[in-house]
């Protein structure tokens, strides 16, 4: 007996080794591939700001001298010889990741077992990875990467291995959206409700309204819009000729490379959903709110989305609509159409015209709709502590935003037409103390900095250049004013922590979204020509996060043979220029010059990204 229970425990004791040994094999095998392997030249390494240290000596050529100690020497100013080292290289992502959108990852989402409510779209919103899950490596381009085409031409062609999608083109090949031709993409100009043209489906639109000349503009006053459920954004392409600027809004979804597309054709675009929690846009941006057969269920929880583009629209604004609802007769379609036409009618729009496939409502100017409403009418006013301005991770709540004293009192916005709004101090300088006097001289500030940027650069650009543009701290928007003649849209980003200026830019007739440099845009990669720096990495310091994180982001968004304008003060600039080598930048220029300006102690460094393949790309591609 003894005997047979020695042989039975050597057998449990090879069983359990055997387990344990697959067991390891089985992690090494899942996380190796996960995370790429070196033998292919790829690597997807997870960082913070500790570990990119760590790599910076241990790993990447550095000389580790650090003994374990605690190392803080990434601060600004720091001189050179303490214990970090800066790294030669930065490892380069896993082809798998040439299109990282690392806050708007679903494979994040499953290995974080985020429990989010699939019918509410919380997946679609962003989920940021924490420190330690983000990837410390560069996005390589896809294989056959080709500079993209220039403005104009590209709102009408892409290379098609820029964006190697061709999915949308076979199931949307009956509207006329896109058209794989040979190596490039084509961009008829058609969509799910204007098969023969955005151009003549805008004229449609404002004939309806009866503008003037057909022109969707109405003579300046309509500027700013809101294209939801934007497809490849040809909407908004077409508007651009109207002197029109759209924000094209669609989610990384089961059409995930619409906003790519947009993009990539140089139209304004951002990756957002009508979810759970407010579109990062302040109250009354918009003229008009655009769904083209959006998908979008408008009548779910109590009408929470409509009321959301409701926010967004300023007075008198208006929201077009084509969808079956607005024109079809089965069952189902009138059952909409009527709770729809219902839930509006208590919201106090009205109809501003109807016809075939198309419906256009429009909010009222003023508060008296709403004071004359019956008690107890849904959806209710908002609290009166409820600031509609507040959008940075804010819920959605399903009521309804009265109009400011001033909004009421002047029965609109009060802003001049464009293009004299550019320039016009708008009536919400005083929400954030600011003087007529104070706008006129920020303008003239910047009208004067960019100017010198231009010449910065000029001998590395031609006209045409430049088009997809970002401010990453853009105040008043007055960057953005001043390249009002070059063929350049901007993208105004406000911090979240800050005042929210957001408001003076679109009153100003600009686009721009509300965000915190700690984590990353909600863009795709190699989408931007030229990123504009203004005391960023100064005031992501302040905030304790980190500035490689931060030049690896900038890194992700720019476009091959792209640049970046970095403003700041003298250790910033000088903690730059240690990492261009090992982003593949090159430094083009730098300026000290201060004359007519108040920041005396601000430095300009102008750094251009090359173009690089990785061996893998090439491979794929021969």
């Amino acid at each position: 007996m003894r005997g047979r229970s020695d042989g039975n425990q050597k057998k449990r004791l090879i069983t359990s080794v055997c387990v344990v040994a697959i067991f390891l094999g089985f992690m090494y095998f899942y996380y190796g591939s996960f995370f790429g392997s070196q033998s292919r030249g790829a690597a997807a390494l997870e960082y913070g700001s500790k570990s990119l240290r760590k790599l910076g000596s241990s790993y990447l050529g550095g000389d580790d001298d650090s003994d374990g100690k605690q190392d803080d020497s990434t601060k600004f100013g720091q001189e050179d010889g303490g214990e970090y080292t800066v790294p030669k290289s930065f490892p380069v992502c896993d082809n798998r990741h040439s299109e990282l959108i690392p806050c708007l990852d679903r494979n994040l989402i499953y290995q974080m077992r985020l429990k989010l409510d699939l019918s509410l779209m919380e997946h679609y919103e962003r989920h940021c990875p924490p420190p330690e899950r983000r990837y410390n490596c560069l996005i390589p381009p896809p294989p056959g990467y080709k500079i993209p085409i220039k403005w104009p031409k590209s709102r009408d062609e892409v290379w098609k291995a820029n964006i190697p999608h061709t999915h949308l083109a076979h199931e949307k090949s009956d509207q006329n959206w896109m058209v794989v031709k040979g190596d490039k993409i084509s961009f008829p100009g058609g969509g799910t409700h204007f098969h023969y043209g955005a151009d003549k489906y805008i004229a449609s639109i404002a004939n309806m309204l009866n503008f003037s000349k057909n022109n969707l503009n109405n003579e300046g006053r309509l500027r700013t819009v809101l294209d939801v459920g934007c497809g490849v954004a040809s909407f908004g392409a077409y508007l651009l000729s109207s002197n029109i600027i759209a924000m094209s809004l669609a989610p990384n979804d089961v059409h995930q490379n619409q906003i790519q597309f947009a993009l990539e054709r140089g139209i304004p675009a951002y990756l957002g959903v009508l979810g759970t929690k407010r579109l990062p846009y302040p109250s009354r941006s918009f003229e008009l709110a655009h769904c083209s057969r959006c998908r979008i269920d408008w009548l779910q929880r109590d009408g929470i989305l409509l009321l959301e583009l409701d926010r967004l629209l300023r007075p008198g604004g208006y929201f077009a609509y084509s969808s079956p609802e607005a024109y079809a007769q089965d069952e189902e379609d009138l059952r909409i159409w009527r709770e729809m036409s219902a839930l509006v009618e208590r919201m106090c729009w009205k109809i501003a015209a109807k016809r075939n496939q198309t419906v256009v409502w429009q909010k009222p100017l003023t508060n008296d709709c709403y004071m004359e409403r019956e008690a107890g009418t849904q959806p209710p006013l908002c609290r009166s502590d409820d600031d509609p301005d507040a959008v940075w991770g804010v819920q959605m709540e399903a009521c309804i935003t009265p109009y400011s004293d001033h909004d009421q009192r002047v029965k609109g916005s009060g802003l001049a037409p464009w293009p004299a709004r550019l320039t016009t101090p708008p009536p919400s300088l005083a929400d954030f103390g600011y003087s007529s006097e104070m706008f006129a001289k920020d303008t003239e500030l910047w009208r004067h900095r960019v100017e010198n940027y231009w010449n910065l650069l000029s001998p590395k650009i031609q006209s045409d250049t430049l088009r997809n543009l970002m401010d990453m701290k853009a105040n008043l928007g007055s960057f953005a004013a001043a390249l009002k003649d070059k063929d350049v849209w901007v993208m105004n980003v406000v911090p979240e922590d800050g005042p929210n200026t957001l408001k003076v830019i679109y009153d100003r007739g600009l686009i721009g979204t509300v965000h915190n440099w700690c984590e990353a845009f909600s863009t795709y990669p190699r989408t931007y020509d030229l990123l504009h720096a203004w005391t960023v990495f100064s005031d992501i310091e302040k905030k304790g996060c980190s500035a490689e994180d931060l030049l690896i982001e900038m890194d992700r968004m720019l476009r091959p043979s792209g640049f970046i304008i970095i403003r700041d003060k003298q250790s910033v600039v000088d903690h730059v220029k240690k990492y261009v080598v090992a982003l593949h930048w090159e430094a083009v220029t730098t300026d000290s010059s201060s004359e007519s300006d108040e920041d005396g102690d601000d430095i300009v460094i102008v750094i251009q990204k090359k173009l690089w393949l990785t061996s893998e790309s090439i491979r794929d591609t021969e």
